[in-house]
């Protein structure tokens, strides 16, 4: 089912045709994320997994920022004498920014731009894709102030940066641009500042053509086989393209099977198959 995009207080929502934007939306703060926009975004990611109109989602910033990191103020005083208050925020930060992310059914793509700083390299890290303007800046400054990236961001570098990145800009607490996450592998890509909107739309376009069920099948097999031997990858993966046969409702192996063996009207990798 399609519905309206909700009304959130520190995130927006914005549809592109089947794309649509969850924008953290604190610019005044550089988007630093409070407890407001943890549970903001844990509704958003929600409501765009239920909504039948959204294909792809990408997760970016208001103004020109992606993300600052935590607003430290707000997350760690705003609830110190509220227990409670303060286990439903870390829950929630947690949540949208690995769990929700990590195993989101539909494709997600990061749209970095202008300061993304400790805990916000856990969502690009969790999105399956990120592209980043050639002057975006990251950074681990964790270590400047004497403690380790907070949440799971020291385990999460790991699964996208090689061993010596991920562990110079941790210690080290250099900042990073746009092109070199791209040399790294932090990030898939990166583009001028004044082409990334465009340039994201084009790529969701390229995704939101595909079957949905063979990218959600397809992006979950790819994460769990890396942690796998050869064989269980062989057997999970068997598992899961007999599930993916099952559940698929567009049928999209047997259309693109008779388009290629008898319409001869789909090549693979030089088009998609009609849906």
């Amino acid at each position: 089912m399609s519905n309206e995009p909700i009304k959130l207080e520190a995130v927006k929502i914005e549809r592109e045709g089947d794309v649509t934007f969850l924008i953290l939306n604190r610019p005044e703060k550089r988007n630093a994320m409070s407890p407001q926009l943890h549970s903001d975004m844990c509704e958003a990611l929600d409501w765009a997994e239920m909504d039948d109109q959204t294909r792809v989602v990408v997760i970016t910033g208001a103004g020109g920022n992606f993300c600052a990191g935590q607003d430290l103020k707000l997350f760690f005083r705003a609830n110190e004498n509220d227990p409670k208050a303060w286990a439903v925020t870390l829950r929630d930060s947690h949540a949208w920014r690995w769990d929700k992310l990590a195993s989101f059914p539909k494709a997600t793509v990061a749209m970095v731009h202008g300061y993304c700083f400790g805990g916000a390299f856990t969502p690009v890290i969790a999105c399956d894709f990120a592209i980043a303007a050639d002057s975006a800046i990251f950074g681990l400054s964790e270590v400047n102030w004497g403690v380790i990236p907070g949440g799971l961001v020291s385990w999460a570098v790991t699964r996208v940066m090689g061993y010596r990145d991920a562990l110079y800009y941790a210690v080290v607490g250099e900042q990073f641009t746009g092109k070199e996450a791209v040399a790294m592998k932090f990030v898939n890509k990166s583009v001028p500042l004044d082409q990334l909107r465009d340039e994201t739309i084009a790529f969701a376009r390229k995704l939101s053509a595909k079957s949905p069920a063979a990218v959600k099948y397809t992006k979950e097999a790819v994460r769990v086989v890396r942690d796998m031997n050869k064989e269980q990858a062989f057997d999970y993966l068997k598992v899961k393209s007999d599930a993916l046969s099952l559940n698929d409702p567009e049928k999209g192996r047997q259309k693109a099977m008779k388009q290629f063996l008898d319409e001869k009207s789909f090549k693979p990798g030089l088009g998609d198959f009609k849906r």
